[in-house]
């Protein structure tokens, strides 16, 4: 894929798309969503509205992060706070496709009551190949599919949707990404799904058993960052093993550990992590979360695994 010629259709597309009228360009942060809005920008400039969903399951801090890094690229970020809203809709929930489909729906609901505000018909967003094929192979239910599956978007939300980069690869997207003049740190962005931790939370996702996978996440990318992988994070089981505290028996919490090496995410093999990386992450992770008692690194390939837990 040529990169250029690429830009210079998707922009004429979403001119074309959208007329003389407004759109939105639904933002979370990572290199997908990030490449469309500056595309979608560099097309309709202050006709597009930029917002930032936080659901309180992304990064921690991802809501400062987003909206400094795209101001200092000239482009205004509205944070939405939706964080009761997301949690109320995944409440008392376990089964994984249900988490994510309830977490499209309360996506989809919060940007068409975004759309209806603002005036603006479009909803422009970061659907790339692997979404598309995943969600229509049976794999998982993606949360930013919706007409591949037969959900009309205007009907059921009030917007239609424009996805600039649904025919690439997440290594072609960073190639657009770096030719559009985004910051290395974006486009070089380890994945992180479109439902945030509520597919690395097993069972129930609550706002404690979120906050603590949260911190663990962010020890695994700090200590795992040089070796570069193409994905790493920490997921919460909802099984408990038992550990030792102060000389005493302590039910507590599992932390699995997660790295793997892929270039397009349709496959992927284990990253041949250290072992003195893991054990200082599993250091980590039990004394600064004390609710953890034990840390599991998992060596499953993608198949058979998936590389996310749900």
């Amino acid at each position: 894929m040529k990169t250029k010629p690429f830009i210079e259709k998707k922009l004429n597309e979403i001119k074309d798309t959208v007329g003389s009228g407004k759109a939105i360009s639904a933002l979370s942060g990572g290199v997908d969503s990030s490449t469309c809005t500056v595309l979608a920008h560099k097309a309709l400039g202050d006709r597009l509205q930029v917002i930032y969903i936080d659901d309180g399951l992304m990064r921690e801090n991802e809501d400062q992060y987003v909206t400094r890094i795209f101001s200092d690229m000239g482009i205004e970020v509205e944070v939405i706070d939706a964080r009761k809203d997301f949690f109320s809709a995944l409440k008392g929930i376990a089964d994984p496709e249900e988490k994510r489909k309830a977490f499209r729906n309360k996506f989809y609901e919060a940007f068409g009551d975004a759309v209806l505000k603002s005036g603006a018909r479009h909803l422009v967003q970061g659907t790339i190949a692997a979404d598309i094929i995943e969600t229509k192979g049976g794999v998982k239910t993606q949360h930013n599919i919706l007409e591949q599956i037969g959900i009309d978007s205007e009907k059921g939300y009030g917007f239609k949707v424009i996805e600039p980069l649904k025919e690439l690869f997440k290594f072609e997207v960073r190639k657009v990404a770096k030719s559009l003049g985004l910051p290395k740190e974006l486009y070089q962005r380890m994945p992180f799904p479109g439902p945030g931790l509520a597919t690395r939370v097993i069972g129930e996702v609550t706002e404690g058993r979120v906050r603590r996978l949260s911190k663990a996440t962010q020890i695994v990318e700090e200590e795992i960052a040089d070796l570069d992988p193409f994905q790493a994070f920490a997921v919460l089981l909802n099984d408990k093993g038992t550990g030792i505290e102060q000389g005493k028996r302590k039910f507590g919490e599992i932390v699995i550990i997660r790295s793997v090496e892929s270039k397009d995410a349709m496959t992927a093999e284990p990253t041949k992590v250290p072992w003195k990386t893991l054990t200082k992450i599993s250091k980590r992770i039990t004394e600064e979360i004390p609710t953890v008692t034990r840390v599991a690194y998992e060596i499953t390939p993608k198949p058979p695994a998936t590389i996310e837990y749900i």
